[in-house]
Formats: structure tokens, sequence, C-alpha cells
């Protein structure tokens, strides 16, 4: 295994065996350290990263295949960090009874803000994003986002997600964090209230969206609780958010 350097470019390609996994997260943290990207930044990544080279060592290639894996990160100029894990072999269906697996896209989506995955005849690509909230060296390139701007509180199996004020576009990653963390990656039913929404409301937009994705694909729904003739409902019509949670008014 040996690491592709460049400017701000990092690479390595290695056997598909659990093993090696270990040593390239290392490798992939130490590369990220030196680009600046903070702690916790570092750690939602090799999360999602992780999640994704262990997906194809355990499931590309056949058991008397030793194929490869190929890693690409580059930390682009707007300070966001590009992941591309690829495969070459052919994607084998899990057992049934192995039912704790099929979530790890839900892990990777719940760590990182974009995450893509081609599936071809030729092996699969996941691309994961990590958003432009920091430079190299840690310099913040957006104003952090209101505190608390959600009040998430678990029920009785379901979670029910207050929201106060302005959302705006840089809060976005936070607050999708936050509530598919207490939804355990989409797979915990979601009712977000919007009775007390700001005038601004574009990165609750954005985190909507990836939550009633991640949701879906968990078999879920988000159910979205706003008022008739608010501004709220008026936005999310808007930008077509309605089409992918059910959007109910308050009783």
């Amino acid at each position: 295994m040996t690491d592709q350097l460049a400017d701000h470019h990092w690479g390595v390609e290695f056997p598909a065996q659990p093993g090696q996994l270990a040593v390239v997260r290392a490798r992939l943290d130490a590369w990220l350290t030196a680009e600046g990207l903070a702690e916790d930044d570092r750690y939602d990544l090799l999360l999602a990263v992780n999640e994704a080279a262990s997906n194809a060592v355990e499931h590309a290639y056949p058991p008397d295949e030793l194929g490869l894996v190929h890693i690409e990160a580059a930390a682009r100029p707007d300070g966001s960090v590009r992941v591309v894990v690829t495969d070459h072999g052919g994607w084998r269906v899990p057992p049934p009874t192995l039912t704790a697996r099929g979530r790890g896209l839900l892990l990777m989506r719940e760590n990182v803000d974009e995450v893509l995955v081609d599936r071809g005849a030729s092996g699969t690509t996941v691309t994961l994003v990590l958003g432009p909230r920091h430079r190299a060296r840690g310099t913040v390139l957006a104003p952090p986002p209101p505190a608390d701007p959600v009040d998430v509180t678990p029920r009785d199996g379901w979670v029910e997600v207050h929201v106060r004020g302005d959302v705006p576009a840089h809060a976005a990653p936070a607050v999708r964090r936050r509530i598919l963390t207490a939804a355990r990656g989409g797979t915990v039913p979601v009712v977000v209230d919007l009775r007390a929404l700001g005038e601004r409301s574009e990165g609750l937009i954005r985190s909507l969206r990836a939550v009633a994705e991640a949701a879906a694909a968990a078999g879920n729904r988000v159910v979205v609780r706003a008022p008739e003739d608010g501004h709220a409902r008026r936005a999310l019509v808007a930008a077509g958010v309605d089409q992918v949670v059910d959007l109910v008014p308050h009783v």
C-alpha cells in the first residue's frame, strides 16, 4: 500500500481485505490533519469513508477473488473535502440474516453533507463530500449556525422536532445532522413542527430534503406540520419539498 500524494490531494489503492482498513483510516486521518480539517469534521468524514470502504471490501468481490479498492481525496479551494471510494467488482447481495447491513448508506448520509453512489458493470463508486465549513488550517468560511435552531424530543417510537427562528443556508449541515442523529439515520420516524420557523428557511429546506431521502431509504416518511397560510408552507411547496415529505396542517 503506497500513499499517492499531490498538492491538496491524497490517494491509496489496497487489497480488499478487512485488515487493511485500519491502516487506510490512519493514513487518511493524517492527511486530513495536515490539510487543517477540524477534529470533529475528520471524525465524521472518516466514519463515512470507512463505511464505504468496508462495504467494498465485504461485498464487491467473491471470497476467492483478491480485488482492489481505490480511495482518492481532494481538499477543494472552497474548503470542502471530496473523497471517492472505488471498487471494480460486482456487488453481492448480503444474506437476509444480515439485517444490520443495509444501514451503511444511512450512516454515510448522517456524517457527511453529500453522498453519491454509482453502481455499474465495471464496479461501484461512492462519492462523499464534506461541506465547506473550514479552510486549511482551520479558517472558518461561514459564520456558525444559530445556537440550537432545532429542539429534538424523542418520543415513544418516533422523534419530534421543533424549529425555532431563522435557518439560513449555512445552518443546513448542523440541522440535518442533529435530526438524523436523533432519528438514527432515518430509521426512526420524524415529525417536524414549523410553527416557530423564522423568515429564512433555505437551510431547513436543504436539511429536510436530506432527512427525507434518508428516511425513504429506511422505508419511512417525514411528517412536517406547518400552518396552512404560513410562510413555512409556502416555502416548502415552492421548493418542491412537499413532494418528498408528508406536509400536514396543525390541528
